[in-house]
């Protein structure tokens, strides 16, 4: 499996239902593409906070690196990541990805 994570720092306009429009976007590629395992996407409530402004993120479960690629390919992607990069500070450089073989007979 293949765990997607994908970190954001948005813009201070951008508002919290632009935000949900986005992942609910997101969350509407899992019915398109096989071998998505399952997609979580939120606001961070760490009580840490050290969250560095990556406030916002998703994450994505795949079952393989071909479905990743299936999934950097599809248009819908194309298009929602356009919108995060319109919508992040400094545009790629206010997002974060980390792409996390899981080996699950370890898990």
């Amino acid at each position: 499996m293949i765990r997607h994570i994908v970190l954001v720092k948005f813009q201070p306009d951008v508002t919290d239902a632009q935000i949900s429009a986005i992942f609910s976007e997101l969350h509407d590629i899992k019915a398109k593409l096989p071998g998505v395992l399952s997609i979580t996407a939120g606001r961070s409530e760490s009580p840490e906070q050290i969250e560095r402004g990556y406030m916002h993120g998703f994450v994505v479960d795949f079952t393989d690196w071909d479905t990743l690629q299936a999934y950097q390919d599809h248009p819908d992607h194309k298009v929602l990541g356009g919108k995060l990069v319109a919508n992040a500070i400094g545009g790629i450089d206010g997002i974060l990805v980390f792409d996390l073989p899981i080996d699950q007979a370890a898990e």
